[in-house]
Formats: structure tokens, C-alpha cells, sequence
């Protein structure tokens, strides 16, 4: 008896072995299965777009075996939706998302940061745009992958500046004296975003302050009502007042420029197909681009940085980001992938608005912009910056994104300034200006919002 029940342990022992053997087996399947599959979140969400996306994802997965799931999500959504599925585990592998993102979910603790240090590391941080590496970053560390972006131009008709004895402005002041000069002339100055309590008034502000050296905050310390920040205010209530069609926001400042009726405009470089007449959507309606559609792009100048001595232009910038509980080993694959072999006909989407981060490699520092400059731009791709506007431009925009500096990037003041921007702080005071407050007053309100927003963060 004794016997039998030995032997029915031992059965049960290699029994149960067995099992514990196949299910550990079917385990370690189930998460190689998992380790060969990834989700990426993309803010790039228009049907062409997304289709371009997951064409090159396409190529990754039949690169690497790693299966691609592409879901297109705009920012605030990702906000949303990182947030619910952090607390419940149920996390993308990779977000392409804003350096303020990057900043808020950083500090939540959200960001696997060690995984994007270590992409950033292995594709050698001198090969990215300085700026924006540090537009991602805390204390040197990067929060997450620098990719593509955007850069508002100061665009400037050639041809009506030279009429006027109009010098091409090189700083904010010259800028309003140019406007109002260009005002008497029977154009609009400049047209660019001044509707008050509007995101668009917000790009307008945020875009002209910079260039003035005004800092919204430093160190913890809000500086919005510097000296710097109150004469930036005065003069933006000049260029504002530069307007024979009342305030703009983004879309009908657009439109005054491509019907001639604005001698400057302060726009981002998503202007650049229109002015040549690629997007049918928006095409050029001035009285000579009748006969030439691109008579605009021939008589337009850029300027890509305002103000040399305060080299802070207004743009965007987009990176990847690894949330903690992701697939760590595949999305760093995947983000390697779409800033190598993927990266051309990633930034190809939308080339106007998709301007590589990442210059170029170890071995040819200028690869990637070089190659961006010869893409077609505009929903047809027909035509390149670098066939419309000449090589030189290509260097400009380069010298632009190299100028892009956003509010508290890099440091412990980014959270706060990505909320003022998301709220619409400032823009909020704009009415205050133009209603005939002074400067310093709307500027000292400026900062007494600004503060109520850091006390709650």
C-alpha cells in the first residue's frame, strides 16, 4: 500500500511537472508573441497621413517581424488616454507627442526616460538638433526621442518692401516700424495671429515675445512683467494695429497674404507649398497670381530667425516617447527604425510641416535635412523647397529649427509654461491691450495669472 502511494506521488509529481513545463512554455510563447508586436500612437492623424505612416511601418515589420498596430490620436487624446490606461497597465509602446507632453508626463513619472536615453545614445545625441534635444530633456536627460517639427517665418513681399524703401527687418522694433510704414502704403503691415483668447493669439504672442528676449519664467521665478516682456507687448499692439482688416487668427492672416493684401506675414512653414500654388485648398488669389500661380513664391522673402541676438523662433517640435510597462526592446527598435531607414518617408507625409530633428548621421551630419530639402512638398509632392526656393532655403529653415526655443525647455519650469500655452493664458489679456491699457499693466496681469497657474500645478 505504502508501494502504490509512492508511485502515485511520483506520477503526480511528473505530472504536474509537465503541465507546469507546458504552461511556462505556453507562457514564454504568449510573451514572445507580445515582444514581436507593438502599438504606436500618432498625432499625424488625416487619412494620407496615416496611410504614409503605416506603409513605412509596414517595411519595419518586414524588417524586424515586429508587427506594427498604427492609431492615429491627436495630443489631447494621448493625454486622455495615457493617463486612464497608466493605471490600468494598458499602455502604447511608442507616442509621437510635444516636447510639453513629454515635460508633464515626465514629472507624472509616465516615461520609461532611461529607454529614450539609451536610443538617443546608440544614434549619437550630436546628430540631432540641439534645441530640440534639449526641448525633450531634464537636467541633460532625455524624456524622449526628438523627430520632426515646425518654424513660424517672418514671410515678406519683396517686391512691396523694395517699393517703399522698406528695409528687411532684423529685429521686433524694425519689424513694427516696417508694418506701420507698409500700413500707409494701403496694405495690411503684417498679418499674424491677434484675436484675442485664441490659440492663435497665443502663437502670435508667444512667437513675437521670444524674438523680443522675453522670458515668461526663470528658475521658478515668472518673468512675464520683465522689461523685456512689457516693450514686447507694446510692440505687438503696434503690429497688431498695422491691420486694414481688423484681427486675424491663423487661418485668415493666411489668406490676406495670398490675396496680396499683406506686405508681411508671420506664418509656419506649412506656408510654403501655398505660396506656390501646390495646395488647391489654398491657393494664391492676389491680382498677378491670376496669370502666375507662383508669383508669390518668386516675390516672397523668409526670415527664419527674427533676431539674431535673441535666436528664439516659435515652432514645434515632435518626438517618441516610451511609456513605463511598454514593450521597451521593440519600440526602441521601432523609433531607431523611423529615424534611419524610415525617416525620409516618414517626414515625407507632410513635408512642409515635417522637418527632421535629426540632421543627419554620424558620418554625414546633414543627411536627413539635405534629403527632407529634395522631398515634394504640398498634397502632391510635386515640387521641392529646394526646386522652389533654391538651396539656400533649405539652410535657412535648417538655421531656423536650430532656433527653436520654447518657454522653460529643459528645465523644471516646462510643465509650467506648457500649461500657460495649452490654457491661453496671455492671449486672454490681449483685449486689455488693445483696448488702451498700458503695457506694464497688462503685462503685471500677465503674471499674476500666470502665477495662479503655477500654484496649482
Amino acid at each position: 500500500m505504502g508501494h502504490l502511494t509512492k508511485r502515485r506521488l511520483a506520477v503526480a509529481i511528473a505530472a504536474a511537472t509537465a503541465l507546469s513545463t507546458l504552461v511556462a512554455c505556453g507562457g514564454s510563447e504568449s510573451e514572445a508573441e507580445k515582444a514581436k508586436e507593438i502599438t504606436f500612437w500618432t498625432p499625424q492623424t488625416t487619412p494620407q497621413r496615416v496611410a504614409a505612416q503605416e506603409k513605412v511601418a509596414a517595411r519595419f515589420t518586414e524588417k524586424t517581424g515586429i508587427k506594427v498596430k498604427v492609431v492615429p490620436l491627436s495630443e489631447t487624446d494621448q493625454q486622455q488616454s495615457l493617463a486612464t490606461g497608466a493605471a490600468s497597465g494598458d499602455v502604447p509602446d511608442v507616442m509621437l507627442h510635444s516636447s510639453n507632453s513629454t515635460a508633464a508626463w515626465r514629472s507624472q513619472g509616465l516615461l520609461n526616460t532611461k529607454a529614450a536615453e539609451e536610443v538617443v545614445s546608440d544614434l549619437g545625441a550630436e546628430t540631432f538638433n540641439a534645441n530640440a534635444l534639449k526641448a525633450f530633456s531634464l537636467d541633460g536627460k532625455a524624456g524622449a526621442v526628438p523627430s520632426d517639427g515646425w518654424v513660424h517665418l517672418l514671410v515678406y513681399r519683396k517686391d512691396l518692401l523694395q517699393a517703399a524703401n522698406v528695409k528687411v527687418p532684423t529685429n521686433l522694433e524694425e519689424v513694427a516700424t516696417a508694418a506701420t510704414t507698409m500700413k500707409a502704403t494701403g496694405v495690411t503691415g503684417i498679418a499674424l495671429g491677434t484675436q484675442s483668447g485664441t490659440a492663435s493669439g497665443t502663437e502670435g504672442i508667444y512667437s513675437m515675445f521670444q524674438s523680443a528676449g522675453c522670458q515668461l519664467v526663470r528658475e521658478g521665478a515668472v518673468t512675464i512683467d520683465s522689461p523685456e516682456c512689457t516693450r514686447a507687448a507694446e510692440l505687438f499692439k503696434v503690429l497688431r494695429d498695422s491691420s486694414r482688416q481688423g484681427d486675424f487668427d491663423v487661418t485668415s492672416a493666411r489668406a490676406a497674404y495670398l490675396a496680396g493684401k499683406s506686405s508681411m506675414l508671420l506664418f509656419s512653414t506649412h506656408i510654403l507649398d501655398e505660396l506656390a500654388g501646390l495646395d488647391k485648398a489654398n491657393p494664391p488669389t492676389c491680382t498677378q497670381c491670376k496669370a502666375d500661380p507662383t508669383f508669390l513664391s518668386k516675390n516672397s522673402g523668409f526670415i527664419t530667425v527674427l533676431d539674431r541676438n535673441h535666436p528664439a523662433q516659435y515652432g514645434a517640435t515632435l518626438g517618441y516617447g516610451i511609456p513605463e510597462g511598454a514593450n521597451t526592446a521593440g519600440a526602441k527598435e521601432f523609433i531607431k527604425f523611423m529615424l534611419e531607414d524610415g525617416y525620409s518617408d516618414t517626414v515625407a507625409s507632410a513635408t512642409e510641416g515635417r522637418i527632421p530633428l535629426r540632421n543627419g548621421t554620424k558620418a554625414d551630419p546633414n543627411a536627413y535635412l539635405d534629403a527632407w530639402g529634395k522631398l515634394g512638398i504640398g498634397p502632391e509632392a510635386k515640387s521641392s523647397v529646394a526646386e522652389l526656393y533654391g538651396p539656400e532655403m533649405v539652410t535657412q529653415i535648417r538655421d531656423g529649427m536650430n532656433a527653436v526655443g520654447l518657454w522653460g525647455m529643459g528645465t523644471k519650469d516646462s510643465p509650467l509654461a506648457g500649461a500657460v500655452t495649452a490654457q491661453g493664458v496671455l492671449a486672454q489679456f490681449l483685449e486689455r491691450l488693445y483696448a488702451g491699457e498700458s503695457p506694464a499693466q497688462v503685462t503685471k496681469g500677465m503674471a499674476e495669472q500666470v502665477k495662479k497657474v503655477q500654484a496649482e500645478l
